[in-house]
């Protein structure tokens, strides 16, 4: 074992990675109907399952209650319920690997244990069908953050990758994030426009985070944060956890993206993406998840399709060094005690190379120790900035229903 070996195997025992998004609960439902059976061994077609994790040396995660935002928003609240029973199961189902948690003190109770602190993050505002007490329920249920808003705007946010239409956040708006902040609730701006993020950090009393965004500097993609937004975050005492999904990265990549999804469009007339047809019906109550799987359409027929135009138009390389430069300038801009990773697995089949599945944080670590990072830096990145953040939204909490 060299040196850098050692270096990341103590960092990794004394902070585990505490990852801040990972979409494995809607690959449950598309590939099976929510079952939650054989996670425990290593399993093909998906990039999480608990055998990796465990190589991985992830010690907290956010799995994600993730729904479309082109559902209505009572829909959307459905099926994040739905999400979040999943999520509840999974963790049950396993309790000699997961434990679920709520806090700071939970998270580091489930390390002494030796088992994986499993957290709920509510992705995009649609979930909540602009309620406050649908906020206080997930809060409730055990939700921890919730994102403003996905692909799409909500009536109260405005989303990175949809036309301006608040042009930051409305009353509404800001009378939910003020919520958020007096129950415990972390607001997450990953996936918001720049004008919403610096609305937001202009008037959050309590810090904030990016469950999974990269740096705007390092590639122009609008899911990424700018150098304005990174300078308010280290004034707000947030953290951005640092995206692994390859279009994020990497300008070239997203360009190739682009031109894939242009062709698809020709071959069939219709506008598709990879990915269209991956949320399903979940099982209704008279069926098994075995039925429901066998009575739901195949979406494999793009991705078949984009393997097609990458064979004959290979995507430009991403690499753990790609990541590695979007961390340093995240880190150089907002500094160390703001950083963290939010990976995206099972959310993209887009991936650098050797961060293909929940096993590779190891790689990235070593990367980084290789240039220079200290243990005390790679602790801060792997989990401490984030275990703080949330120790000081439960602080910071006038009315912490995430306890109940």
């Amino acid at each position: 074992m060299t040196a850098i070996d050692e270096l990341v195997a103590s960092v990794l025992a004394e902070v585990p990675v505490i990852d801040g998004h990972n979409d494995l609960p809607a690959v449950l439902r598309s590939r099976a109907g929510y079952s939650v059976a054989g996670l425990d061994r290593v399993t093909p077609g998906q990039q999480t399952d608990l055998v990796r994790l465990r190589q991985g040396g992830v010690g907290a995660q956010f799995w994600s209650a993730w729904v479309p935002p082109t559902l209505t928003e009572p829909e959307a609240v459905v099926a994040t319920l739905e999400q979040i029973d999943a999520i509840r199961r999974l963790v049950d189902a396993y309790p000699e690997t997961l434990v679920f948690a709520r806090t700071a003190a939970d998270i580091r109770a489930a390390w002494s244990e030796g088992k994986i602190a499993s957290l709920i993050g509510v992705e995009g505002g649609h979930s909540i069908a602009e309620s406050l007490g649908v906020v206080r329920s997930l809060a409730r249920l055990g939700v921890r953050y919730l994102t403003l808003t996905h692909s799409r705007n909500t009536a109260w946010a405005d989303s990175a990758t949809d036309e301006p239409g608040v042009r930051g956040l409305s009353e509404d708006g800001e009378a939910i994030v003020a919520e958020l902040g007096e129950i415990g609730v972390l607001a997450d701006l990953s996936h918001t426009s720049n004008e919403t993020q610096l609305a937001v950090l202009a008037s959050a009393r309590v810090p904030v985070i990016f469950s999974h965004s990269s740096a705007f500097a390092v590639s122009r993609h609008p899911r990424n944060v700018t150098d304005e937004a990174l300078t308010a975050l280290a004034r707000n005492g947030g953290v951005v956890q640092v995206t692994f999904l390859a279009e994020y990265l990497s300008e070239a990549r997203s360009a190739w993206f682009a031109e894939a999804v242009h062709w698809l469009k020709a071959q069939s007339g219709r506008d598709e993406r990879p990915g269209d047809g991956f949320w399903k019906p979940a099982p209704r109550p008279s069926q098994t998840s075995a039925d429901a799987v066998a009575s739901q359409s195949a979406s494999a027929g793009l991705l078949a399709k984009l393997s097609e135009y990458a064979e004959a138009h290979p995507a430009p390389p991403v690499t753990i060094d790609t990541v590695v430069a979007h961390l340093e300038h995240l880190r150089d801009v907002a500094g160390i005690d703001h950083i963290g990773i939010g990976s995206d697995f099972d959310g993209t089949l887009s991936l650098p190379v050797g961060l293909e599945d929940v096993s590779g944080y190891p790689r990235l670590l070593r990367a980084l120790a290789a240039r220079g990072w200290s243990k005390a830096d790679l602790k801060a990145l792997t989990g401490l900035n984030v275990l703080r953040v949330i120790q000081d939204a439960e602080d910071a909490a006038t009315r912490p229903l995430f306890k109940g």
